[in-house]
């Protein structure tokens, strides 16, 4: 058994009391909304009741309806809508000034315990599905929250992330000489390649894992300790080379990227979605658009890494002016890829920030320009296009009963957002602060 295997078995004999409620709650529940967000047509609707059972939605009826042998929950003074998805987050770390040596000190338990209730406060926030890019744990977690051993939003997990050597996602960046040579030169197996035949092997070794979708570093990154934050570090061939063994199992690549050169390698190479995409430019934005890629712009991260840079010491002295620089960029290139029609769905790269706070991205993407009704469709019917699903993402007879309510008119006054109310995932009520 692996020390990551071992960790996660403490974590789940630690949570066993979460083991009291089933996966899928056995009442049926009737939700009196007195408005209802339609995810299709990005408006409000009048009140409706949702029908819940087994976990799926059953039918909706106008205005504040009973339904025989179901309970009613009163949402009359809130508007339901889908669960939230933010298609960016690192469920096992969250950004402090001792991030860059917790690595060094920490084990693998420390954080898997730590995600356990990360993943609880991202669920009660409103964000009833995530899609992990990037963490080891992740894998592990989704599948005990699949068991109803952790409560936590549905994971689409990354595992370890594939990069090249130095590339931002190369676990031995920063390490001395000595722990250099002792460690070795890290390969396919722990996500870094250099080669199109090193990029296959790393695909299939995600799949071994167990991974959902692959994420790649297509350039540098902020917080990476490395001097550049957005210098390409793949070649197209090499893109290409993972996009096509990624379809072989099923899988969609999310490219992590800052550089206008990398952006284009990477969507060349056909990735599902480019994330963060600071550096973004019309010639980007038009090969985004012939290719159908996705942009999730985590607004968050940049606002809160720049805001950060501002602090001596919170950042190591190489990071430090990269995320001064880049993380104040990317709500303009959000404003501006919203502009020229490029698809963009919800993320936020949490665990840079607190967990917890998804929904601040919601608030952000309107500051950009983005109308609230788009920003909610992003989190809902869009990130679920972005995962290739259509069981999810709308209130619909059939769909899962992911739903979240919240006070007001989030259309008319986003703010409302930061305080959900209601959370219900997979039709087991998770949050009732009525």
């Amino acid at each position: 058994m692996t020390r990551l295997s071992v960790a996660v078995s403490i974590v789940l004999a630690a949570s066993a009391g979460a083991l009291a409620a089933p996966v899928h709650a056995a009442e049926p529940v009737a939700l009196q909304c007195g408005r209802l967000f339609d995810a299709r047509s990005g408006k409000i609707l009048s009140a409706r009741t949702v029908v819940v059972r087994e976990g799926k939605i059953e039918k909706i009826l106008d205005g504040r309806s009973e339904a025989p042998g179901a309970r009613a929950i009163d949402l009359s003074q809130h508007t339901c809508t889908p669960g939230w998805t933010d298609l960016h987050v690192h469920m096992s770390s969250q950004s402090s000034p001792q991030s860059y040596s917790e690595g060094f000190r920490l084990d693998d338990t420390d954080f898997a315990f730590r995600s356990v209730g990360y993943a609880k406060k991202t669920l009660l926030a409103g964000f009833t599905s995530v899609r992990d890019l990037g963490g080891e744990v992740a894998p592990h977690l989704r599948d005990a929250i699949n068991q109803g051993l952790v409560d936590g939003p549905r994971i689409w997990a990354a595992g370890k992330s594939i990069a090249t050597t130095g590339g931002h996602a190369d676990p031995t960046n920063g390490y001395n000489d000595a722990l250099s040579h002792l460690i070795g030169p890290p390969g396919p197996t722990e996500g870094v390649i250099n080669s199109i035949d090193d990029a296959r092997q790393a695909v299939r070794q995600r799949y071994k894992e167990g991974s959902d979708v692959i994420k790649i570093t297509a350039t540098g990154g902020v917080l990476s300790y490395a001097r550049s934050g957005d210098a390409p570090q793949f070649t197209v061939e090499e893109v290409k080379a993972i996009v096509d063994t990624a379809k072989d199992y099923g899988y969609r690549v999310a490219a992590h990227a800052h550089g206008t050169e990398g952006m284009k390698r990477a969507v060349l190479g056909g990735v599902t979605s480019i994330e963060h995409g600071t550096y973004m430019d019309a010639e980007v934005m038009s090969l985004m658009k012939q290719k159908g890629a996705w942009y999730v712009p985590t607004i968050y991260a940049g606002r809160f890494v720049a805001d950060k840079a501002k602090l001596e010491g919170y950042f190591p002295e190489v990071v430090r002016p990269k995320a001064a620089r880049i993380g104040a960029l990317i709500q303009q290139t959000a404003a501006n890829a919203y502009k020229n029609g490029v698809k963009i769905a919800f993320g936020t790269d949490m665990g840079v920030g607190p967990h917890g706070d998804n929904a601040r991205e919601f608030l952000y993407m309107v500051e950009a320009g983005i109308p609230a009704s788009v920003a909610l469709q992003a989190a809902t019917i869009r990130a679920a296009e972005v995962l290739g699903v259509d069981d999810q993402g709308v209130i619909e007879a059939g769909k899962r009963a992911d739903i979240v309510a919240v006070k007001g008119d989030p259309v008319e006054d986003i703010n409302t957002v930061m305080n959900v109310d209601f959370v219900m995932k997979d039709g087991q009520v998770y949050k009732q602060a009525l």
